[in-house]
């Protein structure tokens, strides 16, 4: 019960010619009581894709790990391991599938990386039923003021060192307003060598 409470956070996805940036916050709350302060909100996917979950996190354990199982079995039947858009739209069918037959799982997508046509970067939403390609997006109870930041600040021809900087600013902006986000940001850029993830000391430097 407590794990299925742990809710809030804001989450952002840029997508530029070089790559993907994703970055969330690092709190999970209880209502007004701050459950966890070093919540893992990004996860690899393989090692050129990502996903970045808002909502519960025992949902998000759940379905992470069904993922991943999926994708070994489309691996073995395809000979291929399966690009951001295949990802997304196994996750959205399930989603579909089982949020009409049982109940919802409280949480919202962002899927960020490499597919046959280049990088590509989803937003999907807790039923599966809206799957939409984005240049720049965000969810979580935050998200309002991520996008305010990354409306502002995108442009089509930013480089990835300039969307890290833009997703930093976008979820620092949302830490400042929204209670439920905060303690800390992580990012994880995906680029024609692969996801990997920013140490703190360059996360520090981009929210200068």
């Amino acid at each position: 019960m407590e794990e299925q409470s742990k809710k809030g956070t804001t989450t952002v996805g840029i997508k530029v010619k070089e790559g993907i940036v994703l970055a969330a916050d690092k709190r999970a709350s209880m209502g007004y009581l701050v459950s966890n302060s070093n919540a893992e909100k990004i996860h690899f996917i393989d090692e050129s894709t990502a996903m970045t979950f808002a909502g519960s996190v025992a949902d998000s354990q759940m379905l992470l790990r069904f993922l991943k199982s999926q994708l070994e079995l489309y691996k073995l039947k395809k000979g291929k391991k399966a690009g951001a858009n295949a990802i997304t739209t196994l996750l959205s069918h399930f989603l579909f599938s089982n949020g009409h037959s049982f109940s919802p799982f409280m949480i919202q997508f962002i899927v960020g990386g490499a597919d046959e046509d280049g990088f590509r970067l989803f937003s999907l939403d807790m039923l599966g039923s809206k799957m939409e390609e984005d240049k720049f997006t965000s969810t979580g109870s935050g998200s309002p003021v991520a996008f305010g930041v990354l409306e502002e600040g995108f442009k089509d021809d930013m480089n990835l060192s300039e969307a890290q900087k833009l997703a930093v600013h976008a979820i620092k902006a949302a830490i400042k307003r929204d209670m439920p986000t905060g303690d800390g940001i992580d990012v994880i850029i995906i680029d024609k060598d692969g996801a990997k993830k920013i140490d703190k000391k360059k996360i520090q430097s981009l929210m200068d």
